[in-house]
């Protein structure tokens, strides 16, 4: 009795693999799609203003002279004795409604040492939302994200 081929059944493993591919590379492009949330955007801001802050940092140490850090409605502001310097640093955020609240007074130099410092930012209408820029007043100024 001659014995019958047996029909195959299922799908091959390499089906499987190539439709498995497909499904991870369209997975990645809508990760990468995907809108940015404000938490990113906050530590986008944060970022920037720690960068911002050394420079001015470094300024008030080359100088001499000290800068002050403070927000205000539409930004936030450098103030010091050497304005050539401070009036090409940025003065806006690039997110719109970003809110900075220093826990005192930001005093930049030109002491190597500072007093340690932390400014929280968030947004106002997403309040859970937060990160913060902080130095010991000897390391760099940090985002962290409490």
């Amino acid at each position: 009795m001659p014995l019958k081929p047996r029909r195959q059944r299922g799908f091959t493993l390499m089906e499987i693999l190539v439709v498995a591919t497909i499904i991870a590379v369209g997975a990645a492009v809508m990760v990468l799609a995907w809108p940015d949330s404000g938490q990113r955007a906050l530590e986008r801001e944060g970022d920037r203003l720690a960068a911002l802050l050394e420079s001015a940092r470094l300024h008030s140490r080359a100088s001499g002279h000290a800068v002050h850090w403070r927000p205000t409605p539409e930004g936030f502001v450098f103030e010091g004795r050497i304005p050539h310097l401070l009036q090409d640093l940025p003065t806006r955020w690039e997110q719109p409604g970003v809110v900075a609240q220093p826990v005192q007074p930001v005093l930049l130099g030109p002491e190597p040492i500072l007093t340690p410092t932390a400014i929280t930012l968030s947004l106002p209408d997403q309040p859970a939302l937060r990160v913060q820029v902080v130095s010991d007043g000897l390391a760099p100024f940090e985002v962290r994200v409490p």
